[in-house]
């Protein structure tokens, strides 16, 4: 599948920055980016999810940022969420989600993150 997830170089971090509702319909592209920035080589140092322009997220965007991160973690990868606007905020700690992925209030602190 195709994507037009914006996707930005920050050093040796890579931000990418959904936008709108991630739903059963949507969230297989942020799979589809993810799954490319984690196959690239050399590989990424970090990943940052920038969900500051994302309203809605849904179980099927929870399991992709779930596998994202555990894919990461086995390659060594940081990965973080920046900005998550307070109703998707609250989703992830009402799953529990919060504990397992970190989740940072801006891209810059989430850079710094998955880098540290």
């Amino acid at each position: 599948m195709v994507t037009d997830i914006p996707v930005r170089p920050e050093g040796d971090v890579v931000v990418v920055a959904p936008e709108g509702e991630l739903d059963a319909v949507t969230s297989p592209g942020l799979a589809d980016a993810l799954d490319e920035l984690l196959a690239a080589e050399p590989p990424w140092r970090g990943i940052v999810i920038d969900l500051s322009r994302v309203g809605f997220c849904d179980s099927r965007c929870i399991g992709v940022l779930v596998s994202a991160y555990r894919q990461a973690r086995d390659q060594g990868v940081g990965l973080a969420v920046a900005a998550p606007q307070r109703s998707v905020l609250r989703l992830f700690v009402i799953a529990g989600i919060d504990q397992v992925l970190r989740i940072e209030e801006d891209t810059g602190h989430a850079v710094e993150t998955v880098l540290a």
